[in-house]
């Protein structure tokens, strides 16, 4: 992919999180540790998931590739954060703005469909826990994960290739601490017709796709658990579907925030909250939420332990 076009913009200003020098180092700190938190803890996840054998099943597969877009992301805006917060210039070239924004789309859209994966997989084990097995074969969980990556690459090469047409003429002051499509959007001096065009269509179907089959998935095991008599199977039903309902609800529902565009003046400064949650949040807290009640994950890691300090 070529990243030159008719642009005299060569690199972007980026305004950072904020103006206010004395929340500078303090922010540094806070960045630095959810930083190494996030890679810590969803390093740690894949580790455990690849040394243990009795983790390789579906659900642990997912979660296994669910944590490494997760710390692969955690790479895409954090260097650059960390950078804005110690350096007067706060500047990204614009062929630099264009791979992070790239890679930004990837792990996104890729996210979407793996979290959908995972519902469907849940789907399977409580609904039809007999043919569990032969429906989510190892050759079916492949594809899965191979169509969401896919994806997740046709969504960001779309959004950056049409991205890199536009020409940047005017300001290159970007209100932003990373290069998101809105900002760039809205710094362009050419037509950006077709550009809101290709996003809308090409976020609202990762949204509605993916949204529509995960809540298929379970409304079909809320009818299924509602008719189970035994107590011990809908509590067990729970257990395994509460982790994927709360890391869905954190990364759509901060997602939503991000995107929702108000007319308000304070709409920027609330974009950028919204989106800090979602960028850097999220893939901090889904190694947590994944381990501190499941009991495999924390067998798994008294096993590891173990087997390193004996």
């Amino acid at each position: 992919m070529a990243m030159e076009n008719d642009s005299s913009v060569a690199e972007f200003f980026l305004t950072g999180l904020t103006n206010r020098p004395e929340l500078q180092l303090p922010l540094f700190f806070l960045f630095l540790v959810n930083c190494t938190v996030t890679v810590v803890g969803n390093m740690s996840l894949i580790v455990l998931i690849f040394l243990n054998l009795h983790l390789h099943t579906p659900m642990y597969f997912f979660l296994f590739n669910l944590s490494f877009i997760d710390f692969c992301y955690s790479f895409v805006c954090t260097p650059k954060m960390l950078l804005c917060f110690v350096s007067e210039r706060n500047i990204i070239s614009f062929a630099g703005c264009m791979t992070q924004l790239f890679f930004f789309c990837f792990f996104v859209n890729a996210e979407c469909f793996v979290l959908t994966a995972m519902a469907y997989d849940r789907y399977v084990a409580i609904c039809q826990p007999l043919l569990y097995r032969v429906v989510m074969s190892p050759r079916v969980c492949s594809l899965l994960m191979l169509g969401s990556y896919l994806m997740g690459f046709a969504g960001a090469m779309a959004h950056t290739g049409c991205m890199i047409r536009l020409s940047f003429c005017d300001s290159n002051i970007m209100n932003h601490y990373m290069c998101d499509i809105f900002p760039l959007l809205q710094l362009s001096c050419s037509s950006t017709h077709v550009n809101g065009l290709v996003s809308s269509v090409a976020v609202g179907t990762v949204v509605i796709v993916s949204s529509l089959i995960i809540v298929i998935s379970y409304a079909l095991i809320l009818y299924n658990i509602l008719h189970m008599s035994s107590a011990k199977g809908w509590s067990k039903a729970m257990s395994t579907c509460g982790s994927h309902i709360v890391t869905v609800g954190l990364f759509y529902g901060f997602g939503l925030l991000t995107h929702v565009k108000t007319s308000s003046p304070g709409s920027v400064t609330q974009d950028k909250f919204f989106s800090v949650f979602c960028n850097f949040g999220v893939p901090m807290l889904n190694p947590l939420i994944y381990s501190l009640r499941n009991k495999d994950v924390k067998l798994a890691l008294k096993r590891t332990l173990k087997r390193i300090t004996n």
